[in-house]
């Protein structure tokens, strides 16, 4: 074997090394912060999940589950800004969490924009009802749940006037936030929030699949199949508009 054929053998091995390192780099993404990039020749798709519970400004028990939003804020801009990916595929399966990072997260998803479609399975529960709204389009599993009930705080609360304002206006902005980006309207969703003596000891609903959608809370039944023709459906369309555009 000659110099020349060395280097080249040597440079496929470092190539493969690249390669191999890629994927693995790309494993422990989708293990640490649970997100995927998918090509397809459909168009290239960025899987974000927002699972357990949303933690925001209060570091929670390791022993939780959680998804924390300093981690999702930064691939939301990320995928806003990359030409190589077309769309955002959102999965949640979420009990809620902290309010003003979930609504964070959902304001930045409905700013984006990419086609985005949204996934409830299990449960899109409490902030993660801002969330599931914030795509282009949703769809929630048939014997998934949503959970819509008043805003809540735990641990020492301040017994003063100025409290009551402060969650009185937290909860405005979250029955806007979902009438804006959803077919239901604000008097329909405070009602459903307000609700007694459908949870035991406490206000709120809990929705199934088929009844989010009836209430226009979700814009369609479905699963995986179905949000991913609809997503590249969305991305062919935007393809369209941006060659009619050229």
């Amino acid at each position: 074997m000659n110099t020349e054929n060395k280097i080249i053998f040597n440079k496929g091995l470092v190539n493969e090394e690249i390669v191999q390192n890629d994927k693995k780099d790309e494993v422990e993404e989708i293990k640490e912060l649970g997100k995927a990039t998918v090509s397809t020749e459909k168009g290239n798709i960025h899987c974000l999940t927002v699972i357990g519970q949303i933690e925001g400004h209060i570091v929670l028990p390791p022993q939780n589950k959680t998804t924390k939003y300093e981690h999702v804020i930064p691939q939301l801009v990320a995928i806003e800004e990359s030409t190589e990916i077309d769309g955002l595929l959102l999965i949640l399966n979420t009990v809620g969490g902290d309010v003003e990072a979930g609504l964070a997260i959902a304001e930045m998803i409905a700013s984006m924009s990419k086609p985005s479609v949204s996934l409830v399975l299990g449960g899109g529960h409490s902030i993660g009802v801002p969330m599931a709204v914030s795509t282009k389009y949703s769809f929630i599993a048939p014997s998934a749940t949503m959970t819509i009930h008043p805003i809540r705080l735990n641990g020492m609360v301040i017994g003063v006037p100025q409290t009551f304002e402060y969650f009185d206006k937290m909860q405005e902005r979250v029955v806007q936030f979902v009438a804006k980006n959803s077919k239901i309207s604000s008097e329909t969703f405070r009602s459903l929030m307000l609700k007694t003596g459908e949870l035991a000891n406490d206000v709120g609903t809990i929705l199934f699949g088929e009844e989010a959608v009836k209430y226009g809370l979700i814009d369609s039944t479905g699963g995986l199949c179905e949000a991913l023709k609809k997503l590249y459906e969305l991305i062919d369309l935007k393809k369209k508009e941006k060659a009619n555009l050229n």
